[in-house]
């Protein structure tokens, strides 16, 4: 199981590091961004407007929470 978890952690990981160096934006936003004159929040993602504003905090809590719990659990410290 843990196997499973240190590769898709490392997925993740991999995808914040792609984001961070293309300052903190997806890199194909510039190709979508090319074929539309809008810049709403979620013009280059299929999700509402509030969820696309707000998903790296939304989705990085979550990966926290995750790996927090992967962590206790690895640990012992949870059943």
């Amino acid at each position: 199981m843990y196997r499973q978890v240190i590769w898709l952690t490392a997925i993740v990981l991999l995808e914040i590091f792609v984001l961070v160096l293309n300052s903190w934006q997806c890199p194909l936003t510039g190709l979508a961004a090319r074929h539309t004159e809008s810049r709403r929040d979620n013009f280059d993602i299929y999700l509402p407007e509030w969820l696309a504003r707000h998903n790296k905090l939304i989705f990085g809590s979550l990966f926290v929470v995750g790996e927090a719990i992967v962590i206790l659990r690895w640990r012992g410290w949870m059943g």
